[in-house]
């Protein structure tokens, strides 16, 4: 073996706090990543249009009324004051109806594309190593699924309709207002050119803002996750008012970071209200005197500040929609930097394919591995599993033995150096295939939600009940179940919390078990367990190594004992390798850590 005095160190990728895309980039690449989005947008628009022309319709109405039969030369037109007010009903309620049919559209489109963005977000978690995951914590990861996307739901439904329609609206109005007195549309948007030169600043302002309440509420989440999970733990130390108090600190936090954001959006939406009260009485004002001139009918004013009306009311509803807007970009902007975090493990570009199903062969050549900003914790690693053998790693907590296993799972990959299974590097193979040829036992084995029967089958997923009566029937475990009230339709409880820790490592075994894999690897899978059930994991270990390939990661040396092959692994090094027998015999490392071991024992 060659030495190396220090391995590469990888750069795992970080999951950032937020993409930096602007506001505009931020929506275009948020619309790019939910195509279902854009999906009969045309349409839409079409009947926004229509929408917003029918709001045009009473300001015309009223005009012509006026003008024309209220202050007609010969008195009241009563038939044609009628016969506009009936059109104008009909108009309006051509205008509603297109309005809810764009609103439901949008928001049809809305929830498809959102959905199209959960399930990217979720989907890129799930491909991330652990070591890029290690980067956020679990509360925060599932608040940018959930959370960070309602907020862009909120937007996108209510915000992205009154953005489409206030806009075709102030267009609408500002062309009709023109045709009635240019003059008094000029006064009008002065009236609002202050609030166009410091709406950037605003934006700006409130987009940082909300930002803040975005991450402040995944750290909360993250905060009230880890209690909740670790409520024994917390009770166990006595430790809850400490973990009370930073629980109040992450909620102070969040409040004080929305109070703000709130504040900057009541002074933007304050601001829009007086300069539309402004706007209203320069018109009336300006109106009045040009009315004496003759430039103006009384009909033309009147319709002149409903469209006044129509004008401001969006400039208003603006700020309100500037609000949510900031809302779902700082959203989008955590959720985006889910799905541009790049991946360390991924598929190859040029899969090679795996020879037929049974005991497979491994290979580590001069594997070297660090973690990011720290220490080489693997160096110099060659060694050779042959097909079916039964191999023992052994060695000291934090020598390096777990994260062999990671990279075997291919978890992780190595900074230098190859793994291969039967000859294939393990970075050409489909992760497809790879996971149903290599799998794990952890030291904790997961269990979901339901009963036995569906975290067994969980192993492959066509398992019908018979396969997995089956499987318990093959490790030897229907007298454990018969031990259980309902056997194995007994519910384990959320994180399987109703069983031991070694009752849920049986059920892990027999998961594997049924996945039927050509590369078992067992994380430490009898630590941290009574002597009795020990005993009865190892008897379900035997039925499941029986014809495969096993990588025990053994705390127990018991393991080591039964193993064909024992690999000593020291800082990180492989500093024995051989039979029990022959190492005890050889009086180097192993044979002290088995003296110790079983002296511990005795």
């Amino acid at each position: 073996m060659t030495a190396t005095t220090t391995a590469a160190k990888p750069q795992s990728a970080r999951i950032s706090e937020a993409s930096d895309l602007g506001v505009f980039g931020t929506i275009a690449e948020g619309i790019r990543l939910s195509p279902a989005m854009r999906k009969g947008i045309g349409v839409t628009l079409v009947l926004a249009l229509i929408a917003t022309a029918g709001r045009l319709i009473v300001p015309l109405a009223v005009q012509t009324t006026t003008d024309a039969g209220i202050l007609a030369e010969g008195g009241v037109d009563v038939a044609l004051v009628l016969q506009l007010c009936a059109i104008a009903a009909v108009g309006l309620l051509i205008t509603g109806a297109c309005t809810s049919w764009v609103n439901v559209r949008l928001f049809r489109a809305a929830e498809a594309g959102l959905a199209q963005l959960r399930v990217r977000a979720f989907r890129r978690i799930h491909d991330m190593s652990a070591l890029t995951q290690n980067t956020e914590r679990r509360g925060a990861l599932v608040s940018r699924v959930t959370s960070d996307v309602d907020t862009i739901s909120l937007f996108v439904q209510w915000g992205g309709l009154m953005l489409i329609l206030s806009s075709l609206q102030i267009i609408g109005a500002t062309v009709v207002m023109v045709a009635y007195s240019w003059q008094l549309t000029l006064v009008v948007w002065a009236a609002f050119i202050p609030m166009m030169l410091l709406a950037p600043r605003a934006q700006k302002a409130l987009s940082a803002a909300y930002g803040q309440v975005r991450v402040r509420m995944g750290a909360l989440l993250g905060a009230i996750s880890e209690a909740v999970v670790g409520a024994a733990t917390i009770r166990a130390y006595g430790a809850g008012e400490r973990t009370g108090t930073r629980i109040e600190r992450g909620i102070a936090e969040h409040r004080n970071a929305a109070v703000r954001a709130q504040t900057l959006a009541s002074l933007a939406f304050s601001s829009g209200v007086l300069l539309s009260q402004l706007a209203l009485a320069a018109v009336v004002v300006a109106g009045v005197f040009l009315g004496l001139d003759g430039g103006i009918s009384a009909g033309a004013l009147l319709a002149f500040l409903f469209l006044v009306q129509i004008f401001v009311g969006p400039v208003q509803n603006a700020t309100e929609v500037l609000n949510e807007l900031q809302n779902a970009v700082a959203g989008w902007r955590r959720v985006i930097a889910i799905v541009h975090t790049p991946l360390d493990v991924t598929e190859p570009d040029d899969p090679a394919p795996l020879g037929p199903r049974g005991p497979a062969a491994v290979e580590f050549t001069d594997v070297e591995f660090a973690y990011p900003g720290g220490d080489p914790v693997l160096r110099d690693i060659n060694l050779t599993i042959p097909a079916g053998a039964r191999v023992a790693i052994v060695g000291e907590t934090g020598s390096g033995k777990t994260t062999l296993a990671k990279l075997l799972t291919r978890f992780m990959d190595p900074a230098t150096g190859t793994i291969t299974l039967d000859g294939v590097d393990l970075r050409r193979i489909r992760l497809g295939e790879l996971r149903d040829r290599v799998v794990i036992v952890p030291q904790e084995g997961f269990l979901f939600d339901g009963t036995i029967a569906d975290n067994v089958a969980y192993g492959r997923t066509a398992a019908g009940s018979a396969e997995v009566d089956e499987a318990m029937a093959d490790l030897g475990l229907r007298e454990w179940l018969a031990t259980l009230p309902d056997g194995v339709h007994t519910q384990v409880g959320q994180r399987g919390e109703s069983l031991s820790a070694g009752e849920r490592q049986l059920v892990a075994i027999a998961r594997a078990y049924l996945a039927d894999a050509d590369v078992l690897v067992l994380d430490e899978a009898t630590s941290a367990v009574d002597p009795a059930t020990e005993a009865r994991i190892n008897r379900a270990l035997a039925s499941l190594t029986a014809g495969r390939t096993s990588v025990a990661i053994a705390h127990r040396l018991s393991t080591a004992e039964a193993a064909d092959l024992v690999v000593v692994v020291d800082a990180g090094r492989i500093v024995e390798l051989g039979h029990h027998t022959d190492l005890v015999g050889a009086g180097g490392r192993y044979a002290q850590m088995y003296d110790s071991w079983v002296t511990q024992s005795s």
